[in-house]
């Protein structure tokens, strides 16, 4: 699934071709959307809030949509104010098509698409926690909402959207990697929150300022990451086999991948 550097660089992609200009087109292959027309209203904003991607409407209206695990937004030129002749508009996938008179932005596979009143947003914000990435985000504040989770493993809890929101699993494995804790471990017991929250941030955001997606900061293949997607290969500090155990409850358990030397507990 999208983690929150993913996000940060779509909202800053459809920000880019999108905010302040006038809807020429819209299409919606949704459900609650079919009948939804957009055409006429200007884009106000476009950001990200945990793993949502908002567009603000100047109708007072804001477009809400998820991409779970194998959604995309991508953006092609515009011809005439619509998708050009074989865009991937036309494609089965394509959830969402917003064109004005220079670009197309499609969404693909999204995994949630909603309408929302602007003024009704905080409704959606509120049962999240706080974005590891948001302008002054409160660390201490964050920990404190992931130490109340108590004994449960500290692995599944920053995947919890609801305690803090933006971690996925890359980010999950890579940060208690760096803090040398296992992914098991009780919450209430992982040294220094504040600092591990932090350090996530720092690794999405250094994410989302490079060419491509990375949580080491290099963008050479298979360099990308120190332990996660790496299991049975050795670790870049102490050369033992990378495992990987399951955190979270059936059916919605992800993966946490961890040096059993490096990360004794």
């Amino acid at each position: 699934m999208p983690e929150g550097d993913i996000l940060r660089r779509v909202a800053l992609r459809l920000t880019q071709v999108l905010a302040g200009q006038e809807l020429t087109y819209s299409l919606f292959r949704w459900p609650s959307l079919g009948s939804v027309d957009l055409t006429g209203q200007t884009v106000e904003t476009v950001t990200a809030y945990g793993k949502h991607v908002l567009m603000r409407l100047d109708s007072g209206f804001t477009f809400r949509s998820h991409l779970r695990m194998d959604g995309a937004w991508l953006v092609e030129p515009a011809v005439g104010g619509q998708p050009a002749p074989g865009s991937r508009a036309g494609h089965w996938t394509a959830r969402a098509v917003l064109a004005n008179q220079a670009w197309v932005a499609i969404g693909l596979k999204l995994g949630m698409a909603d309408l929302l009143r602007s003024r009704d947003l905080e409704r959606l914000t509120g049962r999240l926690g706080p974005d590891v990435m948001a302008d002054g985000f409160d660390a201490p504040s964050a920990a404190a909402r992931v130490a109340s989770q108590g004994s449960r493993g500290i692995g599944a809890v920053l995947l919890d959207q609801t305690v803090v929101a933006g971690i996925g699993t890359i980010y999950m494995a890579e940060s208690l990697f760096a803090w040398r804790v296992r992914p098991d471990r009780a919450a209430a017991q992982v040294p220094d929150l504040p600092g591990l929250l932090n350090h996530a941030r720092r690794l999405l955001w250094r994410s989302v300022k490079a060419r491509t997606p990375t949580a080491t900061g290099l963008t050479a293949r298979g360099l990308t990451s120190l332990v996660h997607g790496r299991e049975h290969q050795p670790c870049r500090r102490c050369a033992t086999a990378i495992r990987v155990m399951r955190v979270g409850s059936a059916p919605l358990d992800r993966p946490a991948f961890y040096c059993p030397t490096c990360q004794p507990n």
